[in-house]
């Protein structure tokens, strides 16, 4: 088969090499890819320009094209696609509003009773000043109701973090809301869906802090870890039974069956899991480690979920662990300087993967294109083994200004 993939980030890169490495493709392009991707199979061609892509499909004779990033996804790719009878895996527009407004989200798991925190809206700056000016207790979360790439969130743990939030993010029509704040260990559970069935993958814990520690700036995530051991065998059926059947259950019912991947970002704490935010697509950096434990052929699993056949589909993982540590420009997720010329790949353990995520080639180097440059990525038989693995090689690669988290999978190996 021949796909396209739409995206130009590591998860990207990752699907690309997972359908080629399992066997599922002999061609697999990238629009508008990155560095990782062989020039031939990049399409230089912009997620949001729909009629280019359907007939760069028809040009290449694509069977089917995977959606990576969720902006595309809420604007109506898959729409687009299926009208022209492209076979797509993702969302439709409505069915993405999961991701695309938070508060209709929050609205779809009150519905349909599926655990979350309580909340309150507001719409404006002024609204939510005045609000947080009564606000006894702290911390407390403040979420951006659109796409923010991850960074929409604040938790706050005084009134100056809270204001300095809404503030810099929030203008006289913006939708805001607050939702209490729950302690406990974040998870990432995905499921594949066609509209009627789900089937949940193994758990990931992604990290969203900048630094060592969780401590930072919220950022699109600077790496992850699979399996998580906080969700253990009965919690994983739980998220199954509570979380991910209801809203794949209650979006048809709502007129607008999901397809492609429920993303639960969850909470566990004792016995409660409670659901933080949903996404419509595979998890960056969570897709770098648990496609290489997927033991079916990816592109089976795509083509089951457009044409509605999961029900029959037997998913398996690998008994393995993976990890993947971001190397990030200097600044990131601030401003930070691109074109740094990238050095050390060539002299890595074979059995260490790399995603591409912010590089491109000139002039014959492979130089810094983005924020969150590199995911350095390794499985083994343990985490420890694996995390000492990617730790050690992660050290002959340069760029100036590179920096990496040095703690992934700290709260499993603790």
């Amino acid at each position: 088969m021949k796909f396209l993939v739409i995206g130009s980030g590591g998860r990207e890169h990752c699907i690309a090499w997972k359908l080629l490495q399992d066997g599922s493709a002999k061609e697999v392009y990238v629009a508008p890819g990155n560095g990782g991707i062989a020039l031939e199979y990049r399409i230089p061609l912009d997620p949001f320009d729909f009629e280019s892509i359907a007939n760069a499909c028809i040009e290449k004779k694509i069977d089917a094209v995977i959606i990576g990033p969720e902006a595309p996804l809420v604007a109506g790719i898959v729409d687009y696609l299926t009208e022209k009878k492209i076979p797509t895996f993702g969302p439709t527009r409505h069915a993405a509003m999961l991701e695309g407004s938070k508060l209709y989200a929050k609205q779809i798991m009150g519905k349909y009773a599926v655990p979350t925190a309580s909340y309150c809206e507001f719409k404006g700056r002024d609204k939510i000043l005045s609000h947080i000016k009564s606000i006894k207790n702290f911390p407390i979360v403040i979420k951006l109701d659109g796409l923010a790439a991850g960074k929409g969130v604040c938790v706050a743990t005084n009134r100056d973090e809270a204001t300095k939030f809404i503030f810099e993010n929030c203008s006289d029509d913006t939708d805001v809301f607050i939702e209490d704040y729950i302690e406990g260990e974040e998870a990432s559970v995905l499921g594949i869906c066609d509209g009627d069935t789900v089937l949940p993958f193994i758990a990931a814990q992604d990290h969203k802090r900048a630094f060592d520690g969780d401590q930072g700036p919220n950022t699109g995530g600077m790496g992850a870890y699979a399996p998580a051991p906080v969700i253990t065998k009965d919690r994983l059926e739980r998220v199954y039974n509570e979380i991910l059947t209801p809203i794949v259950k209650g979006m048809k019912n709502e007129g607008y069956p999901f397809k492609g991947i429920l993303y639960a970002g969850i909470i566990v704490k004792g016995d409660e899991i409670k659901v933080l935010e949903f996404n419509a697509r595979f998890g960056d950096p969570e897709a770098q480690v648990l496609l290489p434990l997927l033991k079916n052929k990816l592109g089976a699993l795509f083509e089951s979920s457009i044409n509605g056949s999961l029900k029959n589909f037997n998913l398996e993982f690998l008994p393995y662990h993976a990890i993947t540590v971001v190397m990030a420009s200097g600044g990131y997720p601030g401003s930070y300087e691109k074109g740094k010329i990238i050095t050390g790949l060539d002299n890595l353990s074979p059995d260490i993967l790399i995603f591409h995520a912010g590089t491109t080639q000139k002039d014959g180097h492979l130089i810094t294109s983005g924020g969150r440059v590199l995911n350095v990525t390794a499985c083994a038989e343990s985490l420890l083994i694996a995390r000492n693995k990617v730790y050690e090689e992660i050290k002959k690669i340069n760029f100036d200004g590179a920096f990496y988290r040095k703690d992934i999978a700290h709260r499993a190996l603790a």
